[in-house]
């Protein structure tokens, strides 16, 4: 797709959105002008994945600029429900690799990923729909009926029971009923914690302290063009 039509999409869509000020990745705080999507962005997706990328791009920047009159539960719901609709493709099949994080662009351009690809581009889509990023963490667990390691997005509210965003189920259900998960640790970009069934969590990093956490960051600030 060429530089101009790309652009003529951009304008028709008028989606442009931006971070939440204040957005954290890494303990940094990403420049709250800056473009979740340029038009340099789309081209460069649209190069490499094909001109179905550019619209599925879209197709997120408008579930964003829907976000703006939902409550936070709702808008829990609606990301869930619109990230799970990618399909799930290991990353030795689709990218390639042993072990690949997708930044959200990336994930929805090539459409396709696995449960990493899934919980981080719920985490930054809803630190874009200005959901707080302290209530957000990336979550290990072990899946007993897969009898594998996987990632969800825990959601935590003060006085209520953390939230699970899965993959697997567009149910969000509160963590203690989802006895299929054995939780492991949990990070942010404030910190890593250790998450045991049978004691209390416990911080033990006031960082991610994850060699692939950094990478991620650094891909998603050279997308924005910081």
């Amino acid at each position: 797709m060429s530089r101009s039509a790309v652009a003529a999409l951009v304008a028709r869509a008028a989606l442009l959105c931006t971070f939440a000020c204040g957005l954290l990745v890494a303990g940094r705080a990403l420049p709250s002008s800056s473009p979740l999507l340029s038009p340099a962005l789309l081209e460069q997706m649209s190069a490499r994945y094909g001109k179905g990328a550019v619209w599925r791009l879209l197709e997120w920047n408008k579930l964003l600029g829907n976000q703006q009159s939902a409550s936070e539960r709702l808008r829990l719901r609606h990301v869930n429900q619109f990230l799970n609709r990618v399909p799930f493709v290991e990353d030795a099949e689709h990218w390639g690799l042993a072990d690949y994080w997708a930044t959200p662009a990336e994930f929805l351009a090539s459409n396709g990923g696995d449960c990493e690809d899934f919980a981080i581009a719920k985490l930054f889509t809803l630190q874009a729909a200005e959901v707080p990023a302290d209530r957000l963490r990336l979550m290990y667990v072990n899946a007993r009926l897969l009898n594998q390691p996987h990632m969800v997005l825990l959601y935590i509210e003060e006085g209520q029971a953390p939230l699970v965003l899965d993959n697997l189920t567009n149910a969000i259900q509160p963590a203690g009923e989802r006895a299929d998960l054995e939780p492991v640790y949990s990070f942010n970009s404030s910190g890593l914690w250790l998450n045991r069934p049978d004691s209390p969590e416990r911080k033990v990093r006031d960082h991610s302290g994850s060699l692939m956490w950094e990478d991620l960051v650094e891909r998603m600030r050279r997308e924005i063009g910081e």
